[in-house]
């Protein structure tokens, strides 16, 4: 019976070693699979980072061209703002210099009038 007993406690221990180093193995498999799955994380994590930027860099020209296309709107708008005024105070100084030989014709006239009613 002891003999018996002895060899069912031997028998237990090696399962429970055999039982250890599955367990052992399965471990470091897990923990492999884990570094790869991580190594594999951080891949992605990169890629999607440098796609970030290179999205970042684009809308930043993007932005670049729209202020360029904005800027040049303005000066042009300007520039025609400013050939319309130069035309606004040609015609006003020309309808001026008119007034001014119209009045002075008739001032003129009106001279010429009272010396001859002098006479």
């Amino acid at each position: 019976m002891k003999k018996l007993f002895l060899s069912l406690a031997s028998l237990c221990l090696v399962f429970s070693v055999y039982s250890c180093r599955e367990t052992t193995e399965k471990a470091k498999d897990a923990a492999g699979e884990a570094a790869n799955k991580v190594e594999e994380t951080v891949d992605q994590a990169a890629d999607k980072a440098g796609d970030m930027a290179e999205d970042a860099k684009e809308a930043g020209q993007d932005l670049m061209d729209d202020a360029k296309e904005a800027g040049e709107e303005a000066v042009d708008a300007a520039k025609e703002a400013g050939e319309e005024a130069v035309d606004a105070a040609k015609e006003a100084g020309e309808n001026a210099v008119d007034a001014a030989k119209e009045k002075a014709g008739n001032m003129m006239d009106k001279a010429k009038q009272k010396i001859g009613d002098n006479n």
